[in-house]
């Protein structure tokens, strides 16, 4: 607020309203008022909504750590290292490992789950943008799996507002058994009442490699369905749906485009940023 126009302030405090920080609203209203329009009263009502909504804004980023000075990501990197080691990894009693096949990865996803704009700038060229969906991409036992395990212990442990379930396609396939439906995955519907809906950011792993019949269904066609919903959750209600898969970008068109011939699925997949990930088997 301190480059905010000082007799702006002055003018809205006249009508005992305070500034939103958008120069463009506050000048309208102020022009309906000084004006003396009919709408004047609306404009002054629909003020309070947008300094709301101005608020809510200004606090989620003031809550929002600022991975942009070095000592405040050093310190997320240090904690992240902590419960890779202490927490996800604990029962197997062995360390998390960086090196040069994750160590990028690791400073993208830092950035981009604290909504940082310096995640677009650790792969150049590459088009990664922090508003769409991550798709880790690389062969049987890279660490996909379990980077996302550690993302999601540490985003719920900073209370993050990204925080994510860490799922698999078993789980879903497992779901829908016993449900016949994949809401719990998708829109969330079932505890709501009327048309509300509540879906949560997820992570869903290894799609596009456990295809197979189950119980008369084709596994292959819940992983079509929920990514298709989570496209419409992604764009109605921001919501992500992350993924892991062993298959490269060549696997990964041949195999969705099998049920959907207009190629939707594959043009989705333009909302993630795909990030692969090489090395051996960390097993």
């Amino acid at each position: 607020m301190n480059e905010y126009p000082k007799t702006l302030v002055d003018a809205l405090s006249i009508y005992r309203k305070q500034p939103t920080g958008n120069v463009d609203w506050d000048q309208a209203v102020l022009a309906a008022c000084r004006n003396k329009e009919k709408s004047a009263p609306t404009w002054l009502n629909l003020h309070d909504v947008v300094l709301k909504a101005h608020k809510e804004i200004e606090n989620t980023r003031i809550a929002s750590y600022n991975l942009q000075d070095e000592g405040t990501y050093k310190a997320h990197a240090k904690l992240l290292l902590y419960i890779a080691n202490n927490i996800s990894l604990a029962r197997q009693r062995r360390q998390f490992i960086i090196d040069d096949n994750n160590r990028d990865v690791i400073r993208f996803l830092l950035y981009y789950f604290n909504g940082c704009p310096l995640a677009e700038e650790v792969f150049p060229g590459r088009g990664y943008k922090l508003h769409k969906n991550i798709m880790l991409q690389g062969a049987v036992g890279t660490g996909k799996t379990l980077l996302m395990q550690i993302f999601s212990e540490y985003l719920m442990r900073i209370h993050s507002p990204r925080f994510f379930y860490n799922l698999s396609v078993t789980q879903m396939v497992n779901y829908y058994t016993l449900h016949n439906n994949l809401d719990r995955f998708t829109y969330n519907e079932e505890e709501n009442k009327g048309f509300k809906c509540t879906p949560v950011n997820i992570c869903l792993n290894d799609i596009g490699i456990q295809d197979r019949t189950f119980f008369g269904m084709d596994t292959g066609l819940l992983t079509d369905e929920f990514l298709h919903a989570r496209n419409e959750i992604w764009t109605q209600y921001g919501k992500c749906a992350h993924l892991t898969t062993n298959l490269d970008d060549k696997a990964l068109r041949k195999r969705f485009e099998r049920n959907d011939g207009f190629g939707r699925l594959i043009d989705r997949f333009k909302t993630y940023n795909i990030i692969p990930m090489g090395g051996t088997s960390r097993r």
